[in-house]
């Protein structure tokens, strides 16, 4: 009986209109507040972040190289590439979790064959922030370690973005020291040099170091260079070739930097004074600026009085990076030596970097399709096939001002055969390190 009074005073009280009122509004409050997600980005926010442009172009047909689609490329080119600037890298950067989740960094899969082999990456760049950007977001791996040169002459922007790219990735650092690089000077050769050491100190023990230029893009993703370079079991991968009576004229003579009125600013000109011949009876062989080196072949190279020697020879000559690596991969006894007796190896036959040289086009491969800067091919959307195929891990020259279609299709393909590589092999996944983890919830 006296629980029947109870209800019935209580059904009185919520009877009253004041009452209904505050409890209708207590439920509402409840109800809004139970639903509040975790923090987190919805894929709507991700969908209005403000990275690089896209253009709507089909990739798949340009790649069967589908004449309608080669066309619309050519139109955009010509009509409709919208520039990217650096300071849109430097403003999503400011926010790391939303920098991280928009491009995908927390979502890279990686198999224990890929952890068990780091890499490691020499960047020597000067512009376009948003190229070097997806140019490390194509090579990313949570274990990989990127050590990023900049010209000290590049842009305040240009430097912004890259520090800005750098606060929020973890594996990826600017070199302690930096140059004002100058074409064909000691400069390039000394900003690899300096990220080379600073990457010896690291905590990642990588296997194999490579070098990149802003102009540079992989042909193969992460796990695809890894196993192709499990292969050279600690050999080196680079071109080594006997150097013309051309070539020779680069080292023999003493070159002076200069101020010249041109893009570069300065440039080594020539003068009558003959050098002495190289340190260590050092026997000659030229190649290009590009390099797969072992870990092993670096630390020797950092501690041995003859590279030191060389290297000291070499700071007076023309493109002395064109010389420097090729001739000590030939030097015996070093490690991953080839030896001086093996043929010449030219950059078609190592897989270290494709270019297309304007006097070679037809000969020994198809024409350039986008334009041609210093007798090297700046390629276009029509090349994507042969660029895919052709077997090399990396290709030179790339322009997001001259064809930013190729560029985004060849991001699409790789991250189309990882997807089905790691399907059809079903990896252990690791998707983020425990430090890039750290940032993305800060």
């Amino acid at each position: 009986m006296r629980r029947k009074c109870a209800n019935l005073k209580k059904w009185k009280i919520l009877s009253s209109p004041l009452s209904l009122l505050i409890v209708y509004i207590l439920l509402l409050v409840k109800v809004k507040y139970s639903f509040i997600p975790e923090p987190s980005t919805s894929p709507k926010v991700l969908d209005d972040v403000q990275t690089h442009h896209k253009y709507n172009i089909s990739c798949p047909a340009i790649y069967d190289m589908d004449p309608v689609e080669v066309g619309k490329s050519l139109s955009i080119r010509w009509k409709e590439v919208v520039e990217d600037k650096d300071e849109g890298l430097f403003n999503l950067t400011s926010n790391c979790p939303l920098f991280i989740k928009s491009r995908g960094y927390d979502k890279v899969c990686v198999s224990e064959e890929e952890r068990d082999f780091p890499l490691a990456y020499s960047l020597v760049v000067h512009k376009s922030a948003w190229m070097v950007e997806r140019l490390i977001k194509a090579l990313y791996s949570p274990g990989n370690i990127f050590c990023i040169h900049y010209d000290q002459k590049s842009s305040p922007q240009f430097i912004s973005a890259i520090e800005g790219l750098v606060s929020c990735l973890p594996n990826v650092f600017i070199a302690s020291k930096r140059e004002s690089v100058y074409y064909a000077s000691i400069t390039r050769l000394q900003a690899d040099l300096n990220c080379l050491s600073d990457l010896l100190t690291s905590e990642v023990k990588w296997r194999y170091v490579i070098n990149l230029c802003g102009q540079d893009f992989p042909l193969k993703f992460n796990s695809e260079l890894v196993s192709e370079l499990k292969k050279l079991k600690g050999a080196n991968m680079l071109e080594t070739s006997r150097p013309t009576n051309y070539k020779e004229m680069r080292y023999s003579f003493h070159y002076e930097l200069k101020d010249i009125p041109h893009e570069y600013q300065k440039l080594p000109m020539k003068t009558e004074l003959k050098k002495p011949p190289p340190p260590h009876g050092i026997e000659m062989f030229i190649g290009n600026a590009y390099f797969v080196l072992s870990r092993d072949f670096v630390v020797h190279m950092n501690s041995s009085e003859v590279v030191k020697d060389f290297l000291v020879w070499s700071e007076d000559t023309y493109s002395p990076d064109e010389h420097f690596w090729a001739t000590l991969v030939r030097l015996p006894g070093v490690p991953g030596e080839v030896p001086r007796s093996e043929p010449d190896i030219t950059d078609l036959m190592s897989k270290t970097r494709l270019v297309k040289w304007s006097y070679l086009e037809e000969h020994l491969y198809p024409p350039c399709s986008g334009v041609h800067v210093r007798s090297i091919c700046i390629f276009g959307a029509a090349e994507m096939r042969w660029l895919l195929n052709y077997g090399h891990l990396f290709a030179n020259k790339f322009d997001p001002k001259v064809d930013p279609i190729i560029i985004q299709c060849l991001e699409e393909k790789l991250e189309e055969r990882q997807k089905l590589l790691q399907s059809a092999a079903s990896p252990t996944c690791n998707k983020v390190s425990p430090k890039l983890q750290q940032s993305t919830e800060n």
